[in-house]
């Protein structure tokens, strides 16, 4: 388990005790997400952006419906999760809460030093396309990372630049850009030491957080009301 799954179960274990949700650890992706609330929701978003820093995973979080509905969501993330694994071999895939994160390397989107796709880039954010395009009800944001080497100021715009260009490519392969989010974190959120070059390049990375939309949360708490 590395640094950051370690804060991170950290922060849903301080979220367990401050609401009261019991057996959390033997729960599939699917039961934590009917088990924690709307409220709960946005307190485990802020208990992660607090602990492990991390944007993607906190817009997830953050986006927690739970109850019935939670499940909905969590059961049509299931599914969408399994395919991305399936598709996108050069990414990792994570079921986080309701949501989705996948992580790309940049080395394996973008040249070094550049925000231009490569053309296994564009593959690979192809077929992410494809899923979000059989997957309509949700909302994706995009968060670019760099490492340490070169001025704070250089990375942020390169993380950004990095972002806005895996959403202008999917939004060339007919995603509506509202659709999709982007923030550039530079090298404010590592996840490895970046003394080495091993760290480096994991700091060196894209992350995709996949989360159901407002609309699409509002309409399934509508049909659970019903």
């Amino acid at each position: 388990m590395n640094a950051l799954n370690r804060k991170f179960t950290v922060a849903l274990a301080a979220l367990t005790v401050s609401t009261g949700m019991t057996g959390c650890a033997s729960m599939n992706n699917t039961e934590k997400g009917a088990a924690a609330g709307g409220g709960a929701g946005a307190a485990i978003g802020a208990i992660i952006g607090r602990q492990t820093g991390n944007t993607a995973r906190g817009a997830i979080i953050g986006a927690v419906v739970g109850g019935a509905a939670g499940a909905v969501i969590g059961r049509r993330m299931d599914q969408q999760a399994q395919e991305l694994e399936q598709n996108l071999p050069a990414a990792e895939v994570e079921r986080v809460g309701e949501g989705i994160a996948v992580t790309f390397e940049s080395g394996v989107l973008f040249p070094y030093n550049s925000a231009d796709v490569l053309p296994a880039g564009r593959e690979n954010l192809r077929q992410l396309a494809t899923s979000l395009r059989n997957y309509p009800g949700t909302t994706v944001l995009i968060v670019g990372h760099t490492d340490s080497s070169g001025s704070d100021e250089y990375n942020m715009g390169l993380s950004y630049r990095r972002a806005e260009g895996a959403r202008n490519f999917l939004a060339s392969q007919g995603i509506d850009a509202s659709r999709v989010r982007v923030e550039g974190r530079g090298e404010s959120e590592p996840v490895a030491d970046n003394s080495t070059p091993a760290g480096a390049q994991q700091n060196r990375r894209v992350e995709i957080a996949i989360f159901a939309s407002e609309e699409y949360r509002e309409q399934i708490l509508r049909e659970n009301r019903q």
